[in-house]
């Protein structure tokens, strides 16, 4: 069985990370899409249990001092977090296990879970992401102008990702994000006993 992961999927909003997440979920079924939590309000058509896990602040903070979240950030006025028995026990599985989220987030998991593979999603154009958000017609005028300004913030931290895929069509972004799944696989260090069984032949000759 090849070895699973946890593949990191984070961008600024408007980047298309839920379009591409969920292209990679029909392309792939070795990949298993870790529900977040999350205290903010849910989007019309969005399911509690499959897009997120909603609940309340209280909630939220109860789960933290537990220890039961492997990431967790306050963005645009919401927590956000992971719940980790989960994502570890699928990869002891040997599946790969996609987190769409925030930088604040990805940033807190490669300090706790060096392993994992980080992509950094982009938009072709920053004007481009700003026409996205104002076409989701999901948030205030206010909200839309937050998001844009933190999105220039969150370009700080492309150089701590291991890759860049830019979204400037969906299935492309899918293609690259496979290449990159394919190579991950193949890397020796997720084979650690391959020399083994390579070995283990040589009673033949």
């Amino acid at each position: 069985m090849s070895a699973g992961f946890l593949l990191v999927l984070s961008g600024p909003s408007g980047s298309g990370k839920g379009t591409v997440s969920q292209g990679l979920m029909k392309e792939n079924d070795k990949i298993v899409f870790s529900t977040s939590v999350t205290t903010r309000t849910p989007r019309p058509g969005e399911v509690n249990g499959d897009n997120y896990f909603f609940t309340t602040i209280e909630e939220f903070e109860e789960m933290v001092k537990k220890d039961e979240l492997l990431e967790y950030a306050f963005v645009h006025t919401n927590y956000y977090g992971t719940p980790k028995k989960f994502v570890f026990d699928e990869i002891k599985k040997g599946e790969i296990v996609l987190l769409e989220i925030d930088v604040q987030g990805a940033l807190q998991i490669k300090k706790r879970y060096k392993e994992a593979v980080f992509i950094f999603l982009l938009p072709p154009t920053m004007s481009e992401l700003k026409n996205r958000l104002k076409k989701r017609d999901t948030e205030t005028e206010e909200e839309i102008n937050t998001r844009y300004r933190n999105a220039f913030r969150e370009l700080d931290f492309v150089g701590e990702y291991d890759y860049f895929v830019v979204n400037n069509e969906v299935k492309k972004a899918v293609e690259d994000i496979e290449n990159i799944i394919a190579a991950e696989r193949l890397r020796v260090k997720r084979h650690k006993n391959i020399k083994e069984q390579m070995l283990s032949e040589r009673s033949e000759i």
